[in-house]
């Protein structure tokens, strides 16, 4: 089985994905001319939400139509986790390879002068995380999961 069809592997195939859709969203806003505008990565949101949406749906389809809701947790937050380390190793390198990049970050932002390319890409890394943290769990409170069973053990 490949990474793509593994349905224990869900987080490591969506975040792959989510990544890969930060990495063109970026690129595509680098060709446009548009990199400069920051606010732009809001919409990284749209992508995150997505990719993080449809791993908790196949997840459901692969598991017989059941996830319990730790699982979804679990599985929500390392696909968010997987995309957010890619995509910032994707940053790292790009703002080494392009230091005018990054010099243009350093005069713009607020907090500038302190920023160099590991900590501009930790921070992405760390953003990524909570975001995915956080859209999962409101995404998990829209998806079906199952019920919690009754205490094993316990007698009425």
């Amino acid at each position: 089985m490949s990474l793509f069809t593994n349905p224990n592997r869900i987080p490591e195939n969506y975040g792959l994905k989510i990544a890969g859709g930060l990495i063109a969203f970026f690129l595509l806003m680098k060709v446009l001319g548009l990199a400069h505008i920051y606010e732009l990565r809001f919409l990284n949101v749209f992508i995150q939400v997505g990719g993080i949406y449809f791993a908790l749906k196949k997840f459901r389809e692969t598991h017989d139509e059941h996830m319990n809701y730790f699982r979804a947790l679990v599985t929500g937050v390392a696909t968010g986790a997987v995309s957010s380390v890619i995509f910032a190793l994707f940053l790292f390198i790009y703002l080494t390879v392009d230091p005018g990049f990054m010099q243009d970050i350093i005069t713009n932002e607020p907090m500038g002068r302190y920023l160099n390319p590991y900590i501009t890409a930790f921070m992405v890394a760390l953003e990524g995380l909570f975001s995915g943290l956080l859209f999962t769990f409101i995404i998990i409170n829209y998806v079906n999961t199952d019920d919690v069973n009754e205490p094993q053990g316990e007698s009425n």
